[in-house]
């Protein structure tokens, strides 16, 4: 039986809890002027924890070199009114990335982090894009000159999983 969830939690997320097919784009090779992407097929499935100030997304994802499992987690912040969002690679299964932060406006969701590529350090944006009527849609970009630009290096959009391909959701 599922715990109760508190009346107060945010709902800024509930766009995608349950079961859905992803399409993944990859940007070949990052901040390096790549044009090459890489399109893969996965699983997710998201559901509410900590009462639903939080949420745990499972995810299965079909690389052409091959399927691997992740995770990422979410929590909100009373305080700061803001979502962290870590995310757990199945490969490298002791070690959580760098949380990103931020909060939804208007149906898009901007977080942000500082972290390292390749030694050097950059910047980690998400965008979760949650239009009411419109497939979610999730985009990973980094910057190397403090946020100035930003290239966006991989793509998600989500379609229900118990629903035909014309379905928006």
């Amino acid at each position: 039986m599922p715990l109760p969830h508190d009346s107060a939690a945010p709902s800024d997320f509930d766009f995608i809890i349950g079961d859905w097919t992803v399409k993944h784009r990859r940007l070949n090779s990052r901040l390096s002027d790549c044009d090459q992407w890489t399109e893969f097929d996965g699983q997710s499935s998201t559901s509410k924890i900590l009462g639903g100030f939080g949420n745990l997304e499972d995810n299965i994802l079909h690389f052409p070199e091959g399927k691997f499992r992740a995770a990422a987690m979410r929590s909100y912040c009373q305080q700061t009114e803001t979502w962290s969002i870590w995310w757990l690679d199945g490969r490298n299964p002791t070690q959580l990335d760098t949380p990103v932060i931020g909060k939804f406006s208007d149906h898009t969701g901007l977080f942000f982090a500082d972290d390292f590529l390749n030694g050097q350090a950059i910047k980690v944006r998400f965008t979760w894009l949650a239009v009411p009527g419109s497939k979610p849609r999730w985009e990973q970009a980094f910057s190397n000159d403090q946020g100035k630009s930003w290239e966006t290096n991989w793509t998600m959009e989500f379609t229900t999983a118990t629903c035909n391909s014309t379905d928006p959701k």
